[in-house]
């Protein structure tokens, strides 16, 4: 299984990045996807998460400013990111869980892309 994220940089306050995840021998269509993001000394914590059924999943944190979508024909996962802020600031991971429940825990999660770096500067 291979999740490859794509698309992080660096940005100013207020700016907007989308993130992408391709995944390879895997179905995402009966699981559920998510993104997550770890900064500097903090654990990883989920900023998005899909089901099956296309239900999301936001923190309070990123409500209202980030969108995650999947595309079942490509096998492919996104992350829509607006209105960043520096506390923004983390690696980025794109993960897989076998099933149809969501929990927001990252220790509940499977497989994992090797993440991508986004910077966000005041």
């Amino acid at each position: 299984v291979l999740l490859a994220e794509s698309g992080g940089g660096s940005v100013q306050t207020g700016g907007s990045l989308k993130l992408s995840c391709v995944v390879s021998e895997y179905t995402i269509r009966r699981s559920c996807m998510g993104w997550f993001r770890q900064a500097p000394g903090k654990e990883r914590e989920a900023v998005a998460l899909i089901g099956s059924d296309d239900t999301t999943w936001y923190p309070d944190s990123v409500k209202g400013r980030f969108s995650i979508s999947k595309d079942n024909v490509n096998n492919s996962l996104d992350l829509q990111m607006n209105s960043l802020t520096p506390e923004d600031t983390a690696i980025y991971y794109c993960a897989a869980r076998v099933g149809a429940s969501c929990p927001p825990s990252f220790r509940s999660y499977y497989y994992w892309g090797q993440g991508t770096q986004v910077t966000v500067s005041s």
